[in-house]
């Protein structure tokens, strides 16, 4: 020790007191000297001696800063730094700043990446040499960011696949040389290319693509790729290219973008020439060992495929064999359905009926007249309903198909078929007298079906003998997948409720308490039918339910799909081949159905290749549109006792079918007719007017219905043209009153296909032959075709010849309209003389009744007076359809004078025949049946023809001259 200390004396004495003496080698601790027995010695002031002094320094920089300052007391010249073995030489040196204080610093600059920290011993040197205490001094190195990340890689180049997503193409890694976390980690990765690229980087460096890559657009894609350390340091570019693979085009040849068929022709191959392209010579394909091809046909719109588009519920009754008593539920809106007109039809569709139910408005309250509205324990409903999920997804929202509830007081409902939460749920609650009020029986049977929420059309029918209830889902008896039949809740039976009725709605349910229609349907609805008593049979369902059109590889075999599978091409390609389009129908809907074609091929490495699909579609053409003709005589003229006992309306109709390309004659037994309706206009009046059936025992033979209504006739179903025939020549018409009637004229009309094809309109006019109108044919036609047949009767025999013929009528020229009638005018007055010497007097209207009534009177008293004198120079006037032969009543023209109306333009240049009659308003109440109450249907008295509705436009009018009155 005492050595030490001369050294540090001598060496003190020659060194500058600003230098630091730094020696290696380990010395023993200086202890604090007792000042009482040395001179003073420095010493250093810290708190905690052992702790030390700590510094930190950045890289770039050359005072350390300390914490806490370098102190020391007393007389102080330099500081000692002793270095350690252990940790190496020490780069600092202590500058003394005053008497008490230093500060450290380094010789050289430091690296943080190559070291990091520094630990040595400090003290303080007196000027006599002394030592102070040593303490230890902690030194660490600051980072400073100055390296940017480096890639691993110069470039980087990757391959993939067109059409596919990848979660990684390519990772890309760089790093930095900085020795911290701070600035020596990667924290981003950025692709500075344009951001229309599909890909993207994470912060691991990942490249993935955004959408699947296409070779055609571009072979390759090069990314700029650059990394950020944790200081956001930029790295320089990288760059990043991806290839995409040219793709193995495997995919079909030889396909046609359309095929056209023909209705009636047969099953037609849709891929007679396909050949597929395996891709078998494909580096990633080197074998295939499995291709599966499915070919799926695709109408394109709803309905199309299947006979609902073409026959009714009726006509299928007779089609399919179902319950003849079953009753159509959503009739075509019409005559006699009056109650479905709040429905909509899809109009857009030919032949179809469809119901749209919007959800919210839309129902229908069906009569009881049409439907009584218990149905017992044995019964049974089928309808096609295509529903959706409802848009606001309520689970609870019911969806009626049909209910039956009460009508007021109560919301009781007695028996519903309704959809709820994709379940299609039947209730049925037994009636207070049909068992034990306290005992529970089933009463509401749901089943999960997928088929209710698919929004596709599927038949759906429900076989109840209760307690046993089956459900049909497109014709085949629903079994579920577990095994399990529908879930059952019972109940009791509902309590008896005096004075209450109850409402049978389609497409929601009446609420008895507030008077409004609740839980409305939304989809869509056809063929809705109930049959009560009976269950339809299973071979009937099936029939309802079929679809005649679709895919096949076999005959009568009709599918929306067909898949094939194969171990090579050649296998697949010969099935692809016999796959064929059919409709079995005589008249499917035209339009077009597409055919799309899916291919999967799996190699011999594991690898699936997806074939291109392929497109085409079916081009039905429109069928061979058959001509519905109706034939037979035009008109039919007889006397009052046929009418009044009734005479067929079509005696000799003849009903054929013509078909339009060859123009020849189809056999009738082949052909169907499924409606034919006759109209009558104005309507009968059912006091004295009728139609009817004359062999009842008819229908029960057919499938066809009759409606008879004061508008004509009705008959619906699907039957023979021989059959439709028949029952329509047993049509026959009777009439009480045949006087007041000149004639009655029928239209009828005959389609086939629910109207698709319909008839030409055939018109039948059975004209009343009045006795009085035997002796004249002149008089009894219309004066055109009489002016033109006068040298016709003019060579005939003689007048009593002529008087017993049957005069042909032309009534239906004296019509305005095909649909009118006349009718009796109560305004003419027939008037009669006892004696029969006074001839008819002509009645003529000027100004109002009362010169009527002058002018009768005046001219029968001048009659009496001139009888014997003057009566072959009267002026003969005769009434329509009066025989010329007969004693007749003539004018005393000396004070009258007769004025030929100019205005009528078909009026004879010579002569004076006039057929006389009063015009009746058809408004006016005077001209009801009532009012001919007082005409006897007597073979005395006259036809009286309605002015308005007469076409005898030659016939002059009388004028008054009333100046001589």
């Amino acid at each position: 020790m005492n050595n030490i200390l001369v050294e540090v004396q001598r060496n003190l004495r020659h060194e500058p007191s600003t230098r630091t003496f730094v020696k290696s080698g380990c010395y023993p601790r200086i202890g604090v000297i007792n000042p009482d027995s040395i001179l003073d010695i420095p010493y250093l002031e810290l708190a905690e001696p052992d702790e030390g002094y700590h510094g930190l320094i950045r890289e770039n920089e050359t005072l350390v800063e300390v914490r806490p300052t370098i102190r020391a007391r007393g007389p102080l010249c330099s500081f000692l730094i002793l270095n350690n073995k252990h940790h190496g030489e020490a780069p600092f040196e202590i500058m003394v700043i005053d008497e008490n204080e230093a500060r450290l610093r380094v010789r050289y600059p430091l690296n943080c990446e190559k070291r990091r920290n520094y630990k040595f011993d400090i003290a303080a040197v007196g000027c006599d040499g002394s030592y102070s205490n040593t303490v230890p001094v902690h030194i660490t190195v600051t980072d400073v960011n100055e390296f940017a990340p480096i890639f691993s890689q110069a470039a980087y180049v990757r391959s993939v696949d067109e059409g596919k997503i990848y979660d990684e193409i390519v990772k890309v890694e760089a790093t930095d040389r900085d020795c911290t976390p701070r600035y020596g980690d990667i924290c981003k990765y950025e692709i500075l290319t344009d951001r229309s690229q599909p890909f993207t980087i994470n912060n691991e460096g990942v490249i993935r693509n955004t959408e699947p890559l296409d070779y055609e657009k571009s072979h390759n894609h090069i990314l700029s790729v650059v990394a950020y350390d944790c200081g956001m340091m930029q790295s320089a570019p990288v760059m990043v290219t991806i290839k995409v693979n040219k793709p193995c085009r495997a995919g079909w040849k030889g396909i046609a973008e359309r095929v056209d068929y023909a209705p009636g022709t047969g099953p037609l191959a849709l891929f007679p020439a396909a050949r597929l392209e395996a891709c078998s010579s494909d580096e990633r394909c080197p074998g295939v060992t499995r291709i599966q091809a499915a070919v799926t046909l695709q109408a394109s719109r709803v309905g199309v495929a299947c006979d609902r588009d073409t026959y009714t519920l009726q006509a299928q009754k007779s089609i399919c064999g179902m319950e003849s008593n079953t009753i159509d539920l959503l009739p075509s809106p019409g005559v006699g359905n009056e109650w479905t007109k709040s429905l909509k039809p899809d109009s857009g569709r030919d032949g179809e009926q469809m119901f749209e139910f919007d959800g919210e408005s839309t129902s229908a309250v069906v009569p009881e007249s049409l439907m009584k509205h218990t149905l017992g324990t044995t019964f049974s409903v089928s309808t096609w309903l295509r529903h959706a999920p409802p848009p606001d997804h309520d689970k609870h929202r019911k969806e009626h198909i049909l209910c039956l509830a009460d009508d007021h007081k109560m919301n009781r409902h007695h028996y519903a078929l309704f959809v709820r939460n994709c379940r299609l749920i039947l209730l049925l609650r037994r009636d207070f007298g049909e068992g034990d009020l306290n005992i529970f029986r089933p009463a509401e049977w749901r089943w999960k079906l997928p088929e209710v929420c698919d929004d596709e059309w599927h038949h759906y029918a429900v076989n109840v003998r209760f307690p046993n209830v089956e459900l049909y889902v497109d014709g085949e008896l629903y079994r579920a997948l577990d095994g399990k039949g529908p879930e059952v809740i019972d109940d009791w039976p509902l309590h008896p409720a005096h004075g209450i009725n109850t409402t049978l709605v389609v497409g929601a349910c009446w609420q008895g308490t507030e008077s409004d229609m609740k839980h409305h349907l939304h989809g869509w609805m056809a063929g809705l039918g109930v049959v009560e008593g009976e269950v339809q049979s299973p071979a009937a369902l099936r029939c309802a339910a079929r679809c005649r059109e679709g895919l096949s590889l076999a005959p009568d075999l009709y599918l929306k799909s067909v898949s094939v599978e194969g171990d090579g091409a050649s296998e697949v390609e010969t099935l692809v081949r016999r796959v064929a389009y059919g409709d079995a129908r005589s008249f499917p809907t035209p339009g077009r159905r597409n055919v799309h074609l899916d291919t999967t091929i799996t190699c011999d490495n594991g690898r699936v290749i997806k074939a291109r699909p392929a497109e085409s579609y079916v081009m039905v053409l429109s069928p061979q549109t058959p001509t519905i003709l109706l034939n037979g005589s035009s008109d039919a003229a007889r006397d009052y006792a046929h009418f009044r006992a009734g005479l067929p309306v079509f005696p000799d109709l003849e009903v054929k079918v013509l078909s339009r390309d060859r123009d020849s004659l189809r056999e009738a037994d082949t052909q169907k007719l499924d409606s034919c309706v006759v109209s009558v206009y104005p309507a009968l009046n059912p006091d004295h007017e009728a139609l009817a059936l004359r062999g009842h025992s008819v229908l029960p033979a057919s499938d066809i219905r009759a409606t008879l209504t004061r508008d004509g006739v009705s008959l619906t179903g699907a039957d023979t043209v021989y059959n439709y025939q028949k029952v329509l020549r047993e049509i026959e018409y009777s009439n009480k009153k045949p006087a007041y009637y000149l004639n009655r004229v029928f239209k009828l009309t005959c389609s086939e296909l629910n109207g698709r094809f319909t008839s030409n309109e055939y018109v039948q006019t059975l004209t009343v032959v009045h006795p009085r109108a035997a002796g004249d044919l002149h008089a009894q036609r219309p004066s055109g075709l009489a002016d033109k047949l006068d040298a016709v009767v003019r060579d005939k025999s003689g007048e009593a010849a002529v008087a017993a013929q049957v005069p042909r009528a032309f009534a239906a020229h004296a019509l305005h309209s095909i649909h009118s009638a006349d009718m009796p005018s109560p305004r003419l007055l027939d008037i009669h003389h006892d004696n029969n010497n006074v001839a008819l007097v002509i009645g003529a209207v000027c100004f109002g009744a009362v010169v009527v009534l002058i002018a009768l009177g005046i001219a029968r008293s001048r009659a009496a007076r001139h009888d014997a004198t003057s009566r072959d120079s009267r002026a003969t006037v005769a009434r329509h359809r009066v025989p010329a032969n007969d004693s007749e009543m003539a004018w005393d023209d000396s004070a009258l004078t007769i004025t030929v109306n100019p205005m009528d333009e078909s009026a004879p240049k010579s002569g004076v025949s006039t057929n006389g009659a009063v015009a009746c308003d058809s408004s006016d109440e005077s001209c009801s049946d009532s009012d001919t109450d007082r005409h006897d249907s007597s073979d005395e008295e006259d036809e009286v023809i309605q002015g308005k509705q007469h076409k005898y436009r030659n016939i002059s009018q009388l004028e008054w001259d009333n100046s001589t009155m």
